[in-house]
């Protein structure tokens, strides 16, 4: 890998492509609007973003975004820019600068995607990564194989601390190996952090003397970086195994603060993702996207999950959950866990695992468990055996016969 850092765009423009793609390398590196004489011929050599290819795919009439340029038409390219690495030094948020920067705001752009980044190795040297991935998950919940099977305190909000530990101790009892709060709770006046923290994990932790494991539950610590250290600090006191943060809310700063400081797993929430990526026209591929964060020591991230209660088509899906596990460096993979949630059912089970190849994941469901006829035991169990059959590749009906729990969950999933 050279000492460089690559970037490459979808980028739809009502100027010439190679003129716009000039100017977007100017505004990302050592370039003005005016010509100015301090930049040298051998500063722009040094320090000059390069433009390293550009693929034109088709022009269209109307432009995606509005304001800019106007033309009789506008092309659609795919377009790879690097910059040298001393431009930003392993630095995250100055790379966040450099490559999501004032670009998407010149009047040459009517459209702009980013597709994908590679590093040099110094970033890996920079930045710790994950700390725990997969290996460490299943060390701490004691779940040597299969996926996590697990679930979201719901209501979002609403519940009070003991109702909230009510929901535990159901889920506990019947067998489950994960439980995440909702993005919403964090630390609200009806349901305090502290107060839901010594409840939940007092739940928990009468029962890990009796399963001979420990559930783990992600706690969202989500806040001000000292609240974050402090509710950190406050879980791994009451013996508890994992902590969840919003990614987007808390920022880059805040996510490395963290990783510095933590010595648990860290459960990352991308709430606000459709704001970066649900235009076509805008904003960030999770391909590029996921990189940052992995960097940055998240040890699982959300991929969605097939047929999903939000807009993403399942091919999306698969494509972000094996963007995850995909090796950053040659010496250091990152690898981190794909979180699978969203309308998630054991139905969904022979998919995923035949898209991934593996079960090396956390899925999360809530009705799909909570709305067994049975109770909350056997939703567990059913999802357990649909990933059973998954794996085994027995179809659902088959494996079913000799499975009552997944057999009476297949009448309501």
């Amino acid at each position: 890998m050279t000492n460089r850092i690559h970037a490459r765009y979808w980028l739809e423009t009502g100027d010439d492509p190679y003129r716009a793609a000039e100017v977007i390398a100017g505004e990302q590196s050592s370039g003005t609007f005016l010509k100015l004489a301090s930049e040298t011929p051998a500063l722009k050599q040094r320090s000059g973003a390069r433009l390293e290819s550009l693929h034109v795919l088709e022009t269209v009439a109307q432009p995606s975004l509005p304001g800019g340029m106007v033309s009789a038409k506008y092309t659609r390219c795919v377009l790879e820019l690097s910059w040298p690495l001393e431009n930003t030094g392993p630095c995250l948020p100055s790379l966040l600068s450099t490559v999501a920067g004032n670009l998407f705001e010149l009047a040459q752009v009517s459209g702009l995607k980013i597709l994908d980044i590679r590093l040099p190795e110094a970033f890996a040297s920079a930045y710790p990564g994950p700390a725990f991935g997969m290996e460490g998950t299943r060390r701490l919940s004691g779940v040597k194989s299969g996926p996590l099977i697990g679930t979201i305190i719901k209501p979002s909000v609403g519940l009070n601390a003991s109702e909230t530990a009510e929901q535990v101790q159901l889920l506990v009892d019947g067998g489950i190996d994960f439980i995440k709060d909702d993005e919403l709770q964090a630390d609200g006046g009806y349901c305090p952090f502290n107060e839901r923290l010594e409840k939940v994990m007092r739940v928990v932790n009468q029962a890990s003397q009796k399963m001979g494991r420990q559930v783990m539950v992600a706690f969202n610590i989500t806040g001000e970086l000292d609240h974050m250290r402090r509710r950190h600090d406050a879980v791994l006191a009451h013996q508890g195994t994992c902590v969840m943060v919003c990614v987007n809310s808390i920022g880059l700063t805040g996510l490395t603060a963290l990783r510095q400081h933590s010595a648990l797993p860290i459960h990352a929430h991308r709430a606000g993702w459709g704001y970066l990526s649900r235009s076509p026209s805008l904003g960030w591929d999770f391909a590029a996207w996921q990189k940052i964060w992995r960097l940055a020591g998240v040890d699982h991230l959300h991929v969605n999950g097939l047929r999903n209660k939000f807009s993403e088509p399942d091919d999306v899906v698969v494509a972000a959950a094996r963007s995850v596990v995909t090796p950053l460096f040659e010496s250091s993979p990152m690898k981190v866990v794909p979180v699978f949630s969203s309308a998630q059912t054991g139905l969904q089970a022979h998919e995923t695992y035949r898209a991934l190849g593996h079960s090396d994941l956390i899925v999360t469901a809530g009705g799909g468990i909570f709305g067994h006829p049975d109770g909350v035991a056997s939703g567990v169990a059913a999802f357990r055996q649909a990933w059973q059959a998954a794996e085994a590749g027995v179809p659902l009906s088959i494996y079913a016969q000799q499975h009552t729990e997944l057999q009476r969950a297949l009448t309501f999933w």
